[in-house]
């Protein structure tokens, strides 16, 4: 039995596509450390603070 060029594609690209369904499925998990991402920025203006100074929004004019 002969297997031709486009049934090989083909199931390349089958596969192709399962894989990148299940990383899409994992990528929409949420990992750990997610929450302290989000606890970085600030709450009025949603920039990330860098160190543990206020933001820069909430120093006021100098």
């Amino acid at each position: 039995m002969r297997v031709s060029a486009s049934d090989v594609i083909i199931k390349i690209v089958t596969l192709f596509l399962i894989a990148m369904g299940v990383l899409a499925m994992f990528g929409k998990l949420r990992f750990p450390g997610q929450a302290k991402l989000q606890s970085a920025r600030c709450p009025s203006c949603g920039r990330y603070r860098i160190g543990k100074g206020p933001c820069p929004c909430k120093k006021g004019k100098r």
